[in-house]
């Protein structure tokens, strides 16, 4: 009876641990607002953001400054609810989901043309692809630079058929919300280089 309770024990254990290392896997980052103690907390996402860039061209910071806005880094962000009679929680705005905020439909269409179909939105190393594939789409068939934090999320939120109308010029929050993704990813990329040396052992990136 003892060695059972003894195995149970162990098992429980082992159980809490495993629990414990998938909410920490999964828990935003306890600074989000610097680039450096981000990648420092999470070295893994590092290497997906660097693997993006070097596939799509997109720089790290670019990338990263555009999931900062979307989901602080959340791996299950939802658009907040709807409120019926104003404090009934109600139906979403839309079916955005996961680190980049991407749509079914965008997803789906990723996968087809640069995923797969084991590519999931709540993953960060599939997050910040489809975020590099899709600046390098916006890049291709819009002519914006993937060095424009500004544009780039102006089209990544209104769709490259918005952002050709120019829907954002009816939409001074939205304009105001790419400046701060501008601001952001500027100041990530001067921080990136103060720490990319400490990040970058090398052998594993490529």
């Amino acid at each position: 009876m003892a060695v059972l309770k003894l195995r149970l024990l162990s098992m429980a254990t082992a159980l809490c641990w495993l629990l414990l290392a998938a909410a920490c896997a999964t828990a935003p980052p306890q600074n989000v607002e610097n680039i450096c103690a981000i990648f420092k907390e999470k070295s893994g996402w590092y290497k997906d953001a660097r693997k993006s860039e070097k596939k799509w061209g997109t720089p790290v910071h670019v990338q990263m400054a555009i999931i900062r806005q979307e989901s602080s880094f959340r791996f299950d962000a939802r658009p907040p609810r709807r409120k019926l009679l104003g404090f009934i929680p109600w139906t979403r705005p839309s079916n955005a989901y996961g680190y980049a905020q991407v749509l079914d439909s965008t997803w789906k269409w990723y996968q087809d043309e640069a995923g797969s179909l084991f590519s999931n939105r709540d993953d960060f190393g599939d997050a910040i692809d489809f975020v590099g594939w899709y600046t390098s789409v916006t890049q291709r068939t819009l002519g914006v630079s993937k060095w424009d934090p500004y544009n780039q999320y102006l089209a990544y939120h209104e769709g490259h058929t918005g952002w050709k109308k120019k829907t954002y010029n009816n939409k001074r929050w939205l304009r105001e919300v790419a400046r701060k993704v501008d601001y952001r990813a500027k100041e990530w990329g001067a921080q990136l280089k103060r720490c990319e040396k400490d990040l970058d052992d090398g052998w594993w990136l490529f």
